[in-house]
């Protein structure tokens, strides 16, 4: 193998590391190499055992092989999402919230925040408890989406959920 490839494979690896749960997209915006040299190293990749990857839904994201258990990746591909990490930042400030409250901090409208929610329960991160004629949604472990936003709270780049995790903090 020739040194200009293995330096490719080692950066591409190197991101994954530091940024688990990229996506294909991610990657290609982040360095110039073409999109097949991205897609044959990370083919190379994951049949050398070193990088496993997760669909979903949107896309397949790619971590360091062995190194998260199922509900873990399945937390870090939300939190990789924009609109649910926000949400999830929301619901662990706040507990119990309702569709309508976490559509207007976050800004987006209550079909879209509805979704978000919906992924975000299929997956069992969020759990719902009706409340009369209202649903209030809370986090299923929000310690695990702590330990997981601290240790990888870098790669994430999102200055809105920093300050909301930041005051979740102080409490």
């Amino acid at each position: 193998m020739d040194e200009p490839e293995l330096e490719s494979r080692r950066v591409i690896f190197g991101e994954i590391r530091e940024t688990p749960g990229i996506h294909f997209r991610e990657l290609l915006r982040r360095h110039e190499y073409a999109q097949g040299t991205i897609q044959y190293h990370l083919r190379w990749l994951e049949d050398e055992g070193l990088v496993e990857s997760s669909d979903d839904g949107n896309f397949t994201r790619y971590y360091p092989a062995h190194s998260f258990e199922a509900a873990d990746k399945s937390t870090m591909n939300a939190l990789r999402r924009t609109y649910s990490r926000r949400i999830i930042a929301l619901l662990a400030s706040e507990e119990r919230l309702s569709t309508a409250a976490l559509s207007e901090r976050v800004g987006k409208s209550r079909s879209t925040v509805s979704w978000h929610l919906s992924r975000l329960h299929e997956e069992e991160i969020v759990e719902k408890e009706r409340d009369g004629r209202t649903v209030l949604y809370s986090l299923r472990d929000p310690d695990q989406v702590m330990r997981l936003y601290a240790t990888y709270q870098a790669s994430f780049r999102d200055r809105l959920l920093d300050k909301v995790l930041d005051l979740w903090d102080v409490y």
